[in-house]
């Protein structure tokens, strides 16, 4: 019996099957290309738009961890449906989804995902088969900050442009904090169900980042709220027409508060697991 972790060779799923190994537990890396996966480690080619791949990759699995893939709206429905169809005819042990930062957790935000939308389709679709469900919700990823145009002036100018405002409070979390949510919850022995919250409480705002890069430089950095456009212009080189929907997000992020998770239904309520310190994710990733 094994646990099955869908993008095992990405930004997500790796620190999963990472986390399962180091945990001593059984974990197959669900992907399209096989020999993308370090040697040793089990893998399973896959479809994710194909029901009859998954499920014969689901059954008898002990749990199963799956987001959606980046892409065109059409293509996440198309695999929403086949996860849906195959954790119903195969029946893993559990599942655990990941909303990829998706708001699915505050149905009166306007960022709330539509109830036809792919990552609702997925998980109202995998909660009704029966399956015991958990559904994994962070916010906005500390990772984007690593981007060159965001990190590059943080080591040259001291100076870390974001597209929200200074005292902007988000629930930052690191995908490292998002796979040790994950991995509990596929291996708890009695599974965890209903939407988990991954991210800091209080929320952190931009001077309370500068600090955390400005400790671990060993230089000041200070933060400077851009707007979304402005920011849309650094990544359109890196990303092309995927920056689009990107800077729809920051700016109906500046309409907003905060972006925060629910204490009542977070990692630190639920599990006792708390994001580990920014200074501490500088630390772990060799930032400097």
């Amino acid at each position: 019996m094994a646990d099955i972790v869908h993008g095992a060779t990405g930004a997500q799923g790796s620190p999963v099957l990472s986390a399962l190994i180091a945990a001593g537990h059984t974990a197959i890396a669900a992907v399209r290309r096989p020999e993308a996966v370090p040697a040793g480690i089990a893998a399973r080619q896959v479809d994710l738009a194909s029901a009859d791949s998954l499920t014969s990759t689901y059954e008898g699995a002990d749990g199963v961890f799956v987001h959606l893939p980046m892409g065109a709206p059409e293509a996440a429905a198309a695999q929403a449906r086949a996860v849906v169809e195959a954790v119903t005819r195969a029946h893993p042990g559990r599942v655990v989804i990941s909303t990829s930062g998706q708001i699915i957790d505050q149905p009166d935000s306007p960022l709330q995902a539509p109830t036809d939308s792919p990552i609702m389709t997925l998980i109202d679709g995998v909660t009704a088969s029966g399956v015991p469900t958990a559904v994994v919700a962070p916010r906005l990823y500390l990772e984007n900050l690593l981007l060159p145009v965001v990190l590059g002036p943080v080591r040259e100018e001291g100076v870390l442009r974001y597209p929200l405002p200074a005292s902007f409070p988000v629930s930052w979390s690191s995908h490292l904090d998002v796979a040790e949510v994950v991995a509990r919850l596929l291996t708890d022995a009695s599974p965890t169900t209903g939407t988990v919250g991954v991210g800091h409480l209080p929320g952190l705002t931009g001077p309370d980042l500068a600090a955390a890069f400005s400790s671990r430089l060993g230089r000041e950095v200070r933060f400077e709220g851009i707007t979304p456009e402005a920011f849309g212009e650094l990544i359109t080189p890196l990303f092309g027409p995927a920056a689009a929907p990107v800077v729809d997000l920051y700016r109906a992020l500046n309409a907003q508060d905060g972006s925060t998770i629910a204490e009542g239904s977070s990692a630190q309520e639920l599990l006792g697991l708390r994001p580990r310190p920014i200074g501490q994710w500088l630390e772990d990733l060799a930032v400097s």
